[in-house]
């Protein structure tokens, strides 16, 4: 009776953790959707991404910070040093002047970790442009 016990308690603590990936994997289309509204009226991404205001987000991730050309980034962000995997990034997301102390970005963060693990989700998706 203890071994059903014990292996019905593992088997739904092995669900529970099967669920956390999922939101940790996040939903490209919702971060889609996110994208446009908090992130994309400075920062372009997709086939014709530009940089303007932010700079372009192709190819961000594995990207050292500060060092897309043509692209006049601070002092503290060319000096940071950040290699912007996808959990710099989440940081980033989260709490960009906490990342990166003097960057110019003006943004609050986002605390919510199922956004931002669908705005990480569609970021990848221009990964190889």
């Amino acid at each position: 009776m203890k071994y059903r016990a014990l292996l019905t308690l593992l088997l739904t603590l092995n669900a529970g953790l099967l669920s956390i990936e999922a939101v940790a994997a996040g939903d490209a289309e919702a971060g889609g959707k996110l994208y446009s509204k908090t992130c994309g009226g400075c920062h372009s991404i997709g086939e014709n991404a530009r940089s303007g205001f932010g700079p372009h987000l192709n190819g961000v991730i594995g990207r050292h910070a500060g060092s897309l050309p043509n692209y006049q980034y601070s002092q503290a962000m060319k000096d940071s040093g950040v290699v912007w995997t996808p959990e710099m990034l989440a940081a980033y997301i989260e709490a960009p002047k906490k990342v990166v102390k003097g960057t110019r970005m003006i943004f609050w963060g986002i605390s919510d970790p199922e956004k931002i693990a669908n705005l990480l989700a569609y970021i990848e998706t221009f990964n190889d442009q």
